[in-house]
């Protein structure tokens, strides 16, 4: 007997629109690290023309990936994101390891922003009570759980505002940048020279490519849009223009605001600038403004996250009860899952070795999904494409090197973390033999 209070197993909603789609990549991407990296970038470079050009070539790659998978998220309009493209390209093995590397990478995304959204939440009190980490991020991850129960129209609605919130604050954070901080005193800061400079270039883009992760996050929602061949190519890349016109933005309003110098060696440059503007208030105003970006990326990291095991447990690559969803439209089995692990990570304090791990998962899963399409371009051609890759087949291949150049650069960067990542890749297969001969 079905039981009443859901819909029949595996029944999204469909109810979405561009709306949410430009909300949750904006939402699921910008986050703290427009207010950290660019210190960290100008350290590296030390010039503001090349400063701009890392974060106009981190855009120019985010938007090559995000017309790899609105293609792919138009031709399989499916709920799960990476997975499904891997599962229809590559059979199930391949499937179930990018949906394994996946669910892997953000179940410890959730785990990370929860805690550092407890971490700046302490910062607020007078004085400041970092033991408070722990407890607001269950809270947080609690509290989200619980809306994203209610339905998926409350989900949607936190992200649009969230979204919404957070670019006002930063458009906001420009204009008072440029009406109101006098342009300081040129104090000169050495560029390095080549060779030195081919190496700065590089590991300031890995920073940069990181800050722009999320970029992708509509396509986990495909099924559940109203029209996705008309509206994914609208909300992914108008999506992550937006991102890349925020990031540019920012930057020139720092570079304004501070002196070279100043800004290469501060750890929190928005904090800064705050400071210039509203004295002792300003580090609470970008606290607070930390907050706002870290709790819209957890609304979007726990809403897709469940999607994949959905999706997963739909083609019997995870348990078949990842598919219940409940009357508002919400993978409830698979939210609690989802849920539970990002609370497990969190009292377990591993979630840190997690995430050092997961820029080699997400450039792995970047590169799968480039793959995909060019695999199902040979073997599918009669496939509906309502969107194609501009400049096919040399504009995926850059994203492919690119990714591939970011992968090599991570492995010889930090290899003992790759080396958990490869080993937890490997761990896959067993787990994938086992649960297919309990099937």
């Amino acid at each position: 007997m079905v039981n009443d209070r859901r819909p029949a197993s595996g029944k999204l909603l469909r109810i979405l629109g561009v709306g949410f789609g430009l909300a949750v990549t904006v939402g699921g991407t910008i986050g703290v690290g427009i207010l950290r990296t660019p210190g960290m970038v100008a350290a590296q470079l030390g010039s503001s023309w090349w400063i701009l050009g890392v974060w106009i070539c981190g855009g120019a790659y985010a938007l090559l990936g995000t017309m790899v998978v609105t293609e792919l998220a138009v031709s399989l309009p499916l709920a799960g994101g990476w997975y499904v493209y891997a599962r229809r390209a590559f059979g199930k093995y391949g499937g179930f390891l990018v949906g394994w590397s996946d669910w892997i990478g953000q179940s410890g995304a959730l785990a990370y922003l929860a805690t550092a959204s407890g971490e700046f939440t302490g910062q607020l009190f007078d004085p400041p009570r970092p033991e408070a980490a722990r407890p607001v991020a269950v809270a947080l991850l609690s509290a989200f759980a619980l809306l994203h129960w209610t339905g998926l129209r409350a989900g949607s609605r936190a992200q649009g505002l969230t979204s919404l919130l957070k670019a006002a604050a930063l458009a906001a954070f420009v204009i008072l940048c440029f009406a109101l901080v006098p342009a300081p005193a040129a104090e000169p800061w050495p560029s390095p020279q080549f060779p030195a400079l081919l190496v700065a270039l590089v590991i300031a883009l890995q920073s940069v490519v990181v800050t722009y992760d999320g970029w992708y996050s509509a396509i986990y929602f495909t099924e559940e849009d109203r029209n996705p061949a008309r509206n994914m190519p609208r909300a992914l890349i108008g999506g992550i223009a937006c991102t890349i016109a925020i990031y540019v933005l920012v930057n020139l309003a720092l570079l304004h605001a501070l002196p070279m110098r100043a800004l290469a060696q501060s750890k929190l440059p928005a904090a800064d600038v705050a400071g210039r503007l509203f004295g002792a208030a300003g580090a609470r105003i970008i606290t607070g403004l930390c907050i706002l970006s870290l709790l819209g990326i957890l609304n979007a990291v726990l809403m897709l996250t469940p999607r994949i095991l959905f999706a997963m447990g739909r083609d019997r690559l995870f348990w078949r009860r990842a598919t219940s969803v409940n009357r508002g439209g919400t993978p409830d089995v698979a939210m609690f899952l989802s849920t539970l692990a990002g609370i497990a990570l969190v009292m377990s304090g591993t979630f840190e070795k997690l995430v050092a791990i997961t820029s080699f998962f997400y450039v792995f899963i970047y590169g799968s999904g480039c793959c995909a399409l060019y695999a199902l371009r040979r073997r599918e051609p009669e496939l509906p494409r309502a969107f194609r890759v501009p400049g096919y087949p040399w504009s995926p291949l850059v994203f492919l090197l690119a990714s591939a150049a970011f992968l090599v650069g991570s492995v010889l960067s930090d290899k003992e973390n790759s080396l958990w990542a490869l080993a937890l890749i490997a761990a896959s297969y067993p787990v994938y033999l086992a649960g297919f001969r309990r099937r």
